[in-house]
């Protein structure tokens, strides 16, 4: 059985800097998480298993990124009864991220995945948390101290607009 709660997956080592952030801002958030590479074209049985094996070592939510054609995320969720985050990752080779959005977002009826923005790996990590959270009290504590500190950020830079002379309403 894994201590981890939350599974980051990416297509490739070069998904890495896009997909950290979920797993920094899980940190912060006081949620365990692995962070592995699982490839849907290259390494499919890798997928296979670890798509079924999630549940077993306790894994409740998967983060999955990818780039271009973008299969993991909905071939994981072909495979596991947890839910899957997607996370459309600009590649290189992508066409502007539009075509990882699409193969993320359109998934069949029976075979959702939970879509956030182009390279939006913090929005996963803050969603993961959220679906913990929602039945542990401690994750649900960080997260209320989390959005606490975002309200914090914005009224200070009113503050700093108002030092400046600016108008504000």
């Amino acid at each position: 059985m894994s201590k981890a709660s939350v599974g980051i997956i990416m297509g490739s080592t070069s998904d890495l800097p896009v997909m950290k952030e979920a797993a920094e801002v899980l940190e912060e958030l006081g949620v365990t998480c692995e962070v592995t590479v699982v490839s849907a074209h290259r390494t499919p049985e890798r997928m296979y298993e670890y798509a079924q094996g999630a549940k077993a070592k306790g894994l409740k939510v998967i983060i999955a990124g990818a780039g271009g054609a973008a299969h993991l995320p909905g071939m994981v969720a072909s495979l596991t009864t947890l839910p899957v985050i997607g996370v459309p990752v600009k590649s290189r080779n992508s066409i502007d991220g539009w075509d990882s959005v699409l193969s993320i977002l359109q998934m069949p009826g029976g075979v959702p995945v939970a879509t956030v923005a182009l390279d939006g790996a913090k929005n996963a990590g803050i969603l993961a948390a959220q679906m913990i959270g929602a039945f542990n009290e401690t994750i649900g504590d960080n997260l209320a101290k989390f959005k606490e500190n975002l309200k914090t950020k914005v009224i200070d830079g009113v503050k700093t607009l108002d030092e400046k002379g600016w108008k504000n309403f």
